[in-house]
């Protein structure tokens, strides 16, 4: 790995790796809900994107502090929501993508 690079990667605190992260998981998870427009919804890839946003967003929450955890966990439930909406079968409440995490969305 190049030096500088490493170097760069060092000083960038462990929140903005986290939160450059979830961000990248909740775009992701926003266009397969459908919400991009002349974008189709693929709620596999959805569910899929936002269940690993859960486990990232539940397992970093007391690491990275409420000020920042949640902007997440309003990201999160606003896509389980989406997710929720846009599925023809909704799951059951509590087995939507990432609520085994967060608990039932509604």
């Amino acid at each position: 790995m190049d030096e500088n690079l490493t170097r760069d990667i060092a000083e960038v605190p462990a929140v903005e790796v986290i939160n450059a992260a979830a961000v990248h998981l909740m775009s992701a998870a926003a266009v397969q809900c459908g919400l991009a427009e002349d974008q189709p919804a693929d709620l596999d890839e959805a569910r899929k994107l936002i269940n690993a946003l859960a486990g990232l967003v539940t397992a970093s929450a007391s690491e990275i502090g409420d000020h920042h955890a949640r902007p997440l966990r309003d990201g999160l439930r606003s896509l389980q929501l989406a997710f929720r909406e846009a599925s023809v079968f909704p799951d059951a409440p509590g087995q939507g993508p990432g609520e085994k995490l967060t608990g039932p969305v509604n």
